[in-house]
C-alpha cells in the first residue's frame, strides 16, 4: 500500500490506483490520511474521534467513526470490507495496513532529508528536495490535525535548499548555489537570510548590479508584506557592495565543478549533454524513493538506457554505496546473472 500527501492525496493498493476524487465520504478519506501521518500508522479510536468531530459528543463521534471506517475499507478493498487487511481496529486501537507493507510519501520525504544532513552530498539534498511533490494535503487546508505537520513539513522543505546552497558555496560552486538560493526566495519571498546569500553569491560571481537588485527585491517584500526594513547586517552587505569593497580582492578564482566520485560508481563517462526530459527525470527519482526495483519499459531506442543512466549520474553521492551499473544483456544463460 502505498500514500501520497504532499500535494495532494492518493493512494495506491496493490494494482489500483485510488485518486482524491473517488472518495464520495470525505471523513473516510480524512480518516486514512490521518493514520497515514500517525505515528506508527496508528492511534486509539478516541484519538481519531477527537481529531475528526472535535465538536461532537461521544456517541455522535462513535457513529460516524464506525461510518467512516466502513466507507474506507469498502474503497480500499471493496470485495474484503468486513475483514479488511488494510485498516484494522483491534482493541480499540485502529491501524493502517497492519500485516503488509506501507509507504508515505512524507516519510520518504523525511528520511531523504536526514540521509542528505547525514551525507553533506549535493545529490543527496537535491534527491530530498524532489520527494517533496508539494505543500501537504492542500485540499485540507483548515483541518487542524494537518496545520502543524504542514508547516513543519514546509519549513523542513525550505530549510533543505538553503544548506544546499551552504554546501555549495564552500565548494565555491557559485552558480548551483544560486540555484537553491532562488527556490528558497520563490517559496518565501520575505526570507531575509536568502536574499543576503544570493547578494553574497551573485558579488562573487562579479555581479554587482544583481546583488544590488536582490537588495531592492528583498526591500520591497518586506516592506510590502512585514512592514520592516532588511537588518542592519543586510544593509551593511549592501553598503559593501555598492562602494566596491565586497568581495574583497583576495576572493578565490571561480570553481571548476568536480567530477563524480569514481570510487563511488562505474558509469559510463556522458558523450553529449543530456537536454530536457526533467520531468521524466524527476518523476522516476520520486518512483525509485519507494521501491527496491523500478523497471523502465518501452519501444527500442525511446531513450531508456540513457536516462536510467543520467538519474544514476545525478544520484551518486545519495546512497552510502554509490551507484553502479551491472550489464546484463551479454548474458547467454540466466545462471551466471549473480556471479
Amino acid at each position: 500500500m502505498r500514500i501520497w500527501l504532499l500535494g495532494g492525496f492518493k493512494v495506491s493498493v496493490e494494482t489500483r490506483t485510488i485518486e482524491e476524487s473517488a472518495w464520495h465520504l470525505r471523513k473516510a478519506a480524512n480518516l486514512v490520511k490521518l493514520l497515514a501521518l500517525s505515528p506508527s500508522h496508528g492511534l486509539h479510536r478516541e484519538q481519531v474521534m477527537e481529531a475528526l468531530w472535535p465538536d461532537l459528543s461521544t456517541s455522535a463521534a462513535s457513529n460516524n467513526l464506525r461510518g467512516a471506517l466502513l466507507v474506507a475499507r469498502q474503497i480500499l478493498e471493496p470485495n474484503r470490507a468486513a475483514n479488511s487487511r488494510y485498516v484494522s481496529l483491534r482493541e480499540k486501537q485502529l491501524t493502517l495496513c497492519p500485516r503488509g507493507r506501507l509507504w508515505v510519501d512524507v516519510e520518504a520525504f523525511e528520511e531523504a532529508a536526514a540521509t542528505a544532513r547525514r551525507a553533506r552530498d549535493p545529490a543527496a539534498y537535491r534527491l530530498a528536495i524532489e520527494l517533496y511533490a508539494g505543500e501537504l494535503l492542500p485540499g485540507d487546508r483548515y483541518e487542524e490535525w494537518a496545520e502543524s505537520r504542514r508547516e513543519e513539513l514546509r519549513r523542513l522543505y525550505l530549510a533543505l535548499p538553503f544548506e544546499l546552497a551552504g554546501i555549495l558555496e564552500e565548494r565555491e560552486e557559485h552558480e548551483a548555489a544560486i540555484e537553491a538560493l532562488r527556490r528558497v526566495v520563490a517559496e518565501e519571498p520575505t526570507q531575509e537570510e536568502a536574499h543576503a546569500g544570493l547578494m553574497r553569491l551573485h558579488a562573487l560571481s562579479e555581479r554587482r548590479t544583481q546583488a544590488l537588485a536582490q537588495y531592492e527585491q528583498l526591500w520591497k517584500a518586506l516592506s510590502d508584506k512585514l512592514g520592516t526594513d532588511p537588518s542592519a547586517s543586510t544593509r551593511r552587505l549592501h553598503d559593501e557592495i555598492a562602494e566596491g569593497r565586497f568581495p574583497p580582492s583576495e576572493s578565490t578564482a571561480p570553481a571548476v565543478e568536480d567530477p563524480l566520485d569514481a570510487g563511488k560508481h562505474n558509469l559510463p563517462a556522458t558523450r553529449s549533454s543530456f537536454v530536457g526530459r526533467e520531468t521524466e527525470l524527476r518523476n522516476v527519482k520520486r518512483d525509485l524513493a519507494m521501491t527496491r526495483l523500478l523497471t523502465l519499459t518501452g519501444a527500442g531506442g525511446c531513450g531508456k538506457t540513457r536516462l536510467a543512466l543520467e538519474v544514476a549520474r545525478e544520484l551518486v553521492g545519495a546512497y552510502p554505496d554509490g551507484v553502479w551499473l551491472v550489464e546484463l544483456a551479454p548474458l547467454s544463460e540466466g545462471t551466471v546473472v549473480v556471479q
